[in-house]
């Protein structure tokens, strides 16, 4: 059964520092082919679409494509902040390897 992947309040609250939802967008997470392992994440500030699963959180929006769902059934999308950067990151249980950057995986 797929589920639908889930946001951290963390990511939620990041979203509205940078004021994404005052701009009219959301965060888009889309899986495309490609990178090093076969599939990459692909993570950037958008427009809702008609066929989006559009999750909501503080007043902010993530939306996820319905191509790119079953990708990422069942996974956390969070924000982390580490020495080497910011970023927003994909906890993907159905991923069975992923390289050394984090943005692209295998199933």
């Amino acid at each position: 059964m797929q589920l639908p992947p889930k946001v951290t309040t963390r990511a939620f609250e990041r979203l509205a520092e940078i004021g994404a939802a005052d701009q009219g967008q959301a965060l888009r997470v889309a899986v495309e082919g490609g990178g090093c392992s076969g599939f990459q994440y692909e993570i950037a500030l958008d427009g809702p679409k008609d066929d989006d699963l559009i999750l909501e959180g503080s007043g902010q929006k993530v939306v996820v494509d319905s191509i790119s769902l079953p990708f990422l059934s069942n996974a956390v999308i969070d924000f982390s902040e580490e020495l080497i950067g910011a970023r927003f990151v994909i906890e993907n249980p159905n991923a069975t390897s992923a390289c050394g950057c984090g943005t692209s995986f295998s199933m």
